[in-house]
Parts: structure tokens; sequence; C-alpha cells
């Protein structure tokens, strides 16, 4: 009896993991909310619904900022969805409420803030950005000459970056910076800075951060040195104390990213599941900038070298 028992919910199983639920997925969305200077503005933000066991949906979300949520339950009928979550950073009790509808293999609704502000979404499938082949890369290319800020333009009415001795620095917190090029795949160089305390971040395609942050002396986790933010824990934590220079040596293909920190492999070829909190946009399937995050605390980059694939 007990034999046949597990055969029915073995099969039961496999015919519900093959029934793709028309929700389950990633989710790039684009939400219109209030900006600083009281007009309307988009922020991108992101949802993964997947099935566990044989009925409930759970998922992870992104915000316009902070790190990926959980959902302890994503509920779904008659193409209504709707979930709620606990606040992270927000200095409240109130949860955060989302409300939607999916019509033709589209999203649309709203997200209520813990504040109580309504913000209208729209949402399309997030691409799978599988490359079939190996890249073949190019030439490097010198991000920073050493002395100025040719090719980079600051993302806020505050440019506090400076180049000074080969140095690229953000003295206080003020605005982001990205480069003006875009680029697909591609390692990157770069070799860093920061005070005690100090948190920044490289935004690769300007939608995956990979942190920088004071992490000497951390356990190994994702919105630590060395991980991507909120989604990928490096496999441990090869941070320097505060006051030295660090590296890192990044690789984009797709999705898939490999991360070197101070000479130690800490990830290996792990898919990004999607954007990261303080993305530029949510449009993943488009080339994109190298952003620094700039408005966390003082930070100093130097030696940017990108080798883009042909």
């Amino acid at each position: 009896m007990k034999k046949v028992l597990f055969a029915l919910f073995a099969f039961a199983s496999s015919a519900y993991a093959q029934e793709h639920h028309p929700l389950e997925g990633a989710w790039d969305l684009n939400v219109s909310m209030e900006n600083r200077n009281g007009g309307v503005s988009t922020a991108p933000s992101w949802l993964e619904v997947r099935h566990s066991g044989l009925k409930t949906l759970t998922g992870r979300f992104v915000a316009d900022g902070g790190s990926a949520r959980p959902i302890s339950e994503v509920f779904f009928k008659d193409g209504h969805i709707s979930f709620k979550i606990p606040p992270q950073w927000e200095l409240t009790e109130v949860q955060m409420s989302f409300e939607g509808e999916l019509k033709d293999g589209k999203l649309s609704g709203t997200i209520t803030k813990p504040n109580g502000k309504a913000m209208a979404f729209t949402g399309v499938r997030a691409p799978s950005l599988w490359r079939s082949a190996e890249p073949v890369w190019d030439k490097p290319i010198t991000l920073y000459n050493g002395k100025d800020l040719i090719g980079w333009k600051a993302l806020g009415p505050k440019n506090q970056w400076i180049a000074e001795n080969g140095v690229l620095k953000s003295p206080a917190s003020g605005a982001n910076l990205c480069t003006e090029q875009k680029f697909n795949d591609f390692k990157l160089h770069i070799e860093f800075r920061l005070p005690p305390g100090s948190n920044s971040g490289v935004y690769l395609r300007g939608r995956y951060e990979v942190q920088v942050e004071d992490s000497f002396g951390k356990e190994p986790y994702s919105i630590y040195l060395g991980g991507i933010y909120g989604f990928i824990d490096p496999l441990f934590q090869a941070a320097k104390p505060s006051g030295e220079w660090q590296t890192y040596d990044i690789t984009l293909v797709g999705r898939k990213v490999s991360v070197t920190l101070n000479g130690q492999k800490v990830i290996v070829e792990q898919n990004i599941p999607g954007i990261t909190g303080g993305a530029m946009d949510s449009d993943e399937a488009a080339p994109g900038p190298i952003m620094f995050q700039g408005d966390h605390g003082p930070v100093e980059y130097r030696n940017i070298v990108l080798t883009p694939a042909k």
C-alpha cells in the first residue's frame, strides 16, 4: 500500500512540474513612481514565481532598492495575482502589497508601498540570456584614463566624483557614476579602496550589483563584498581590511557570472536571476554601462579595464 501511495504522489508531483504554471518564471517590471521633483518617473523592479509542492506558489521580489525579498506565498486565481512582503529597510511594520493581472502574457497592476503610496506597474517575461557558444574576446578597453571624467557621466544633480592622481574618487555620498559606453558580454578588471564602514557597488550592464563593502572578517554573504547583491553568496570571504587596495576580476556572459576577489575565485559561473536593487533599468536583453554606486559612502576606483566580447 505504501508503494502505491508513493507512486501516486510521485506521479502527481511529476505531472504538476511538467504542467508549467502560466505565472511561473522571472518577470522584468517597470514601476511608475513619484520622483524627488514631484513628477513621475519609471523605476525598474523584478519578480520571480516558482511552485512549491503540488499547488503553492512562492517567489522573490526586487523593489526599486534593497535586496531580493522572499515571498512566502503568491496567490493566483482567474488571472489575478497578489502577495504581501514584510518591510526590509523601511522603518515600519506595514507590509508592501502587490496586486496585478496576467493577461496576454503580460503583467500589470499596482504596488502599494508601506507608506501607503500606490504605484502602477507593467511587466514582461525576463529573457533567458542563454549563450549557445563561448565568447570570442575583443581588445581590452581602458575605461578610465586616470586624468579626467571623459567617458563617464553622473546620474544625479550632485556630481561629487573627481579624478586625481590616477584614481577615480567619490569623497562623499552623492550621485552614481556610469560609463557612456554600453556593453553586452565582457571581462572587467577593477581596483577599489574603501574607508572603514563604507559601501559602494559595481553594476554590470547597470543592472547587476557586485557588492563593494568593508567586509573584512565577515561571513560570506550576498550583501557583503564578493557577492551579487541579494542573490549569490561568495564561496568564502576574501576581503582585505579597509584602507587597502583590492581587486575584482569579473566575467559576465549572458546571466553567467564569475567573480575573482583579490585573486581568489569566489563565484564560479553562476546565473544571476534578475536585476538587483538600484538597477538603472529592467531591460535585461539590452546592453548596458558599468555603473559605480556613489550614494552610500566614500570610495576610490582605479585601473578599470574592460574586455568586450566580439
